[in-house]
């Protein structure tokens, strides 16, 4: 399994999902359970403070001597166990005395059906500890009988404060001077008789109950304790809100997983875009033995294969291109011999052509190592070595070495101010040289050299009057030993690897070369774009 999962980049994936899921699933639960016994904790506290304010007052407002003996009974009565313990014999930490000194119920489980509460006594020091097993009818009955006995023994005026006081959490304590409305007249009967009446609500799945408290020489008033309502389950909103907070991690999660893929194939796609742009040295890190790493992989074999190919052709080229100077040396020393030794006219013209047919080698031979070196440095990876170079200085040398051979021309370089780039001052003079050079053999009166300077490139034009190049052909003129027709190559020259090494004097410089019409002049215009470098 192991191996499997090493070997197959979908299988790791797949199961990291499916993790994932499993993972997020159980948190979902887990969370769903604590915030539910946080909230079923809560709701206990919250329907335990009434009764525990009630029986801790009453306490508290008892001679000491009084005490054991009233506990004891209404424990009997109850149901129930009360006790006061000191604070020290429950070694609270600093949140639970905070929580009992700020009126607070402790709630407290001995066994699934045995439970204990605490609250501190209103005179601190001690507390109010109180056990039971679970909550009867009785027990609400006598708590109710309880709070009226306490209220009536209350002067008139302590009343509503001492209800107020009571009336916290989920148990709410209220009186009124009219009986209540939703009873029926028996059961008001009943009620005046000093029965405890207890009232279902189902509306609410709540119980109220009502007691009819008299106390002596005063009129009577109508205690009601509830609704107590019930526990509800979490509601549909904070479900919603929780859902939505999983969603949004598992979301992020299974963005990190798919991220980490996708980061692999953008360093596969940059490499094989640097390898067809002509760095050949690049190389893909590995980093798995899985799918994605054996893609990175063969790219690295088939990146040295190429570039191990490449070397060895233009290896060949060069050995080649050197070699032929010698027998060209020879053959031009030898066509120089027999011109001296002979006087006869024709055999001289005959001989002039021939040195102009080895002139013509000899510039093709150079324009083949120009190419190659070019081919060799990208090859091996080499990099460019930029220097700042005065591009309006380079445009005027080329054109005054130009101007003689072509003095039919008006060759002219446009005004401006001097522009300085990064780069290889010998190679963009000979890219230059090739588009001005290029222009005159094509021109028919007038050629024109054009700087600009842009806020993240300078731009070259060379542009000429002449037939310009058609569209569909842009693109194939700059491919080694390209021409548009033989016949216009016979007429103005050129050998097809000017504008090949224009494109490698470019494409090494991190530039580009461009061909269009020229709006001005109506034939061809040349684009150098030299990046601007820091």
């Amino acid at each position: 399994m192991r191996r499997a999962l090493a070997d197959s980049t979908f299988l790791r994936v797949y199961v990291m999902l499916a993790a994932t899921l499993v993972l997020a699933l159980g948190v979902a639960m887990v969370g769903m359970t604590l915030i539910d016994k946080v909230r079923i904790e809560h709701y206990r506290e919250q329907l335990a403070e009434a009764p525990m304010h009630l029986l801790a007052t009453m306490i508290d407002s008892m001679p000491r001597g009084e005490r054991r003996e009233w506990m004891a009974e209404k424990s009997e009565a109850l149901d129930m166990s009360m006790s006061i313990v000191p604070l020290s014999s429950l070694s609270p930490s600093y949140f639970t005395r905070l929580r009992l000194q700020r009126g607070g119920v402790l709630v407290g489980r001995d066994s699934p059906h045995e439970w204990r509460f605490w609250r501190l006594m209103p005179a601190g020091g001690a507390v109010l500890q109180v056990s039971l097993s679970g909550m009867s009818e009785r027990q609400l009955r006598g708590l109710t009988q309880l709070s009226g006995e306490w209220l009536a023994s209350l002067p008139a005026g302590e009343r509503q404060a001492s209800i107020d006081s009571m009336t916290r959490g989920d148990l709410p304590v209220s009186i009124s001077q009219s009986p209540p409305d939703i009873l029926e007249p028996r059961q008001r009967n009943r009620l005046a008789g000093g029965e405890v009446m207890m009232q279902l609500l189902p509306e609410h799945w709540s119980v109220v109950l009502f007691m009819q408290v008299t106390p002596p020489g005063e009129a009577p008033f109508w205690l009601t304790v509830g609704p107590m309502a019930s526990y509800e389950a979490l509601p549909p909103a904070l479900l919603a809100s929780m859902l939505v907070l999983l969603m949004g991690a598992l979301a992020i999660v299974i963005y990190l997983i798919v991220r980490g893929i996708e980061a692999r194939m953008a360093r596969l796609e940059m490499a094989a875009t640097r390898l067809a742009s002509g760095r050949l040295d690049t190389r893909v890190k590995v980093e798995s033995g899985d799918f994605l790493g054996r893609v990175g992989m063969a790219f690295n074999g088939m990146a040295s294969q190429v570039q191990s190919l490449l070397r060895a052709q233009q290896d060949m080229i060069r050995a080649v291109s050197h070699e032929l100077r010698t027998p060209v040396a020879r053959i031009r020393f030898a066509v120089q011999m027999v011109e001296d030794m002979s006087e006869d006219a024709l055999v001289r013209r005959q001989l002039q052509g021939v040195d102009s047919d080895i002139d013509e080698l000899d510039d093709l031979i150079d324009e083949i190592l120009t190419y190659a070196r070019l081919d060799s440095e990208t090859i091996h990876g080499v990099e460019a070595s930029p220097e700042p170079v005065e591009l309006r200085d380079i445009c005027e040398r080329v054109i005054d070495s130009l101007m003689p051979l072509h003095g039919n021309l008006d060759v002219r370089l446009t005004a401006g101010p001097e522009i300085e780039v990064h780069a290889d001052s010998r190679y963009l003079q000979r890219a230059t040289q090739n588009l001005v050079a290029n222009a005159c053999r094509h021109a028919r009166t007038r050629v024109k050299v054009s700087l600009l300077d842009e806020p993240n490139q300078v731009r070259v034009d060379v542009e000429d009057d002449g037939e310009g190049v058609p569209p569909e052909a842009r693109q194939d003129i700059f491919k080694p030993f390209a021409r548009l027709d033989d016949s216009r190559t016979r007429r103005s020259g050129g050998y097809g690897l000017g504008l090949s090494i224009v494109q490698k004097v470019m494409a090494w410089h991190g530039g580009t070369v461009s061909v269009d019409e020229s709006p001005g002049l109506k034939g061809a215009r040349f684009s150098l774009i030299i990046p601007r470098r820091v």
